[in-house]
């Protein structure tokens, strides 16, 4: 079988800051992430990113999906290999557009971090962000792509422009679309220690025996929701669907968690009735994006959303509409398989509460020994065809 291109890394873009806000609402003060950069302006920005899965060559997607004028990406590196685009040092990334680099060959092994640096000659360039990007990255001026040790940098933890990493695997090698809000993205889970269950399943995948190259890829945005936008969060999963799964090179796995978000912000004083979703409301989401994903050919693992007791923005007409949809996760036949992420998380004691060793002070976002139960709890047979 010959080798092929699979999505080894990736990450979720989000909108870009805007002059003026858009319609979503805002989230709650204790559920935002840090703030990011704003604008970057003749600098080069330095990140690293985690291959999954192992290839002989490489190639880098980078997105203007959100921003609000073409980009120009004066020079590209990637672990000091120029990159080319259309066989071109630089390129200009038009308002909307995802463009992949030439392919280089570079070797790589699963679990191996590579560095992108990226040359922005541009003045004050707003950036297509990842907001929670949980590794160290690095802001220096000029352009200081080829160089290995930058100098007079700045540090911070977002992911700006770069949306891919793709390797040209054995040809049984697939992907694992990891697709979801915060408690995908991996938000409060330890900066640096590649945390996040879909990071953890990558490695689970990478070690099982006879199991052929499995890759998993984040797109988790914190704060997203099924339905709506959330203002600085990213567009709803609905809409960003094709962008952020479909178009993932080796996609054959969707791993869908996500709606605690559509059902929490119904709920939140002074919302309007617009921004409300029922049970009913979420399910016909869920129905909408299942009936995407099969006209690609793509299997879909649903998992029950975990309990929020404790949380401030907990409601027992959240918990019921949360009961709802878990029942028809679970019965209702229309997902390939279910995996039992409540039941894995709850504390037997209050089924209402995640168990306190798993989840942090805020009572909805799990810990990192909480994203180790979730990547502990799918069946990896579920990934071997």
């Amino acid at each position: 079988m010959e080798n092929r291109w699979i999505a080894a890394w990736g990450t979720a873009q989000q909108l870009a800051p805007a002059a003026e806000s858009g319609g979503g609402p805002e989230m709650p003060d204790e559920a935002l992430p840090e703030p990011t950069l704003d604008t970057v302006s003749a600098q080069t920005v330095r990140m690293v990113a985690r291959s999954t899965v192992g290839g002989s060559a490489v190639r880098v997607a980078l997105s203007n999906s959100f921003g609000h004028a073409p980009v120009r990406i004066g020079a590209a590196f990637l672990d000091g290999t120029r990159l080319t685009f259309s066989d071109r040092p630089e390129v200009v990334l038009p308002t909307g557009a995802q463009i992949c680099s030439d392919p280089i060959e570079h070797a790589v092994s699963a679990q191996t971090d590579l560095t992108v640096s990226l040359y922005l000659p541009g003045e004050k360039v707003t950036p297509t962000i990842h907001e929670v990007g949980l590794r160290t990255a690095w802001l220096a001026p000029g352009d200081q792509t080829a160089e290995p040790e930058l100098r007079d940098a700045t540090e911070f933890q977002s992911y700006l422009w770069l949306t891919g990493i793709d390797v040209l695997a054995p040809g049984t090698a697939a992907t694992v679309i990891a697709f979801g809000d915060s408690l995908v993205d991996g938000m409060e889970t330890t900066p640096g220690a590649d945390a996040p269950w879909p990071s953890v399943l990558a490695r689970r995948l990478a070690a099982e025996p006879g199991l052929p190259p499995r890759a998993v890829v984040n797109m988790g945005i914190s704060g997203n929701r099924v339905l709506r936008e959330t203002d600085g969060m990213g567009t709803s999963a609905l809409a960003r669907f094709d962008r952020d799964v479909l178009a993932r090179p080796g996609a054959r796995w969707l791993v869908l968690f996500e709606g605690g978000n559509d059902l929490i912000f119904g709920s939140l004083p002074g919302m309007p009735d617009s921004e409300r979703a029922t049970a009913d409301d979420l399910i016909d989401g869920y129905r909408l994006l299942l009936a995407r994903a099969r006209a690609h050919g793509l299997r879909v693992i649903g998992c029950t959303l975990p309990p929020i007791g404790g949380s401030p923005v907990f409601t027992p007409e959240f918990e019921e509409a949360r009961q709802q949809v878990n029942r028809w996760i679970r019965d209702s036949g229309e997902f390939d398989a279910v995996t039992d992420l409540e039941a894995a998380l709850r504390d037997p004691a209050d089924p209402t509460k995640t168990r306190a060793e798993l989840v942090t002070a805020d009572g909805v976002h799990p810990n990192d020994a909480g994203h180790t139960a979730i990547a502990d709890a799918f069946d990896l047979e579920l990934f071997r065809h």
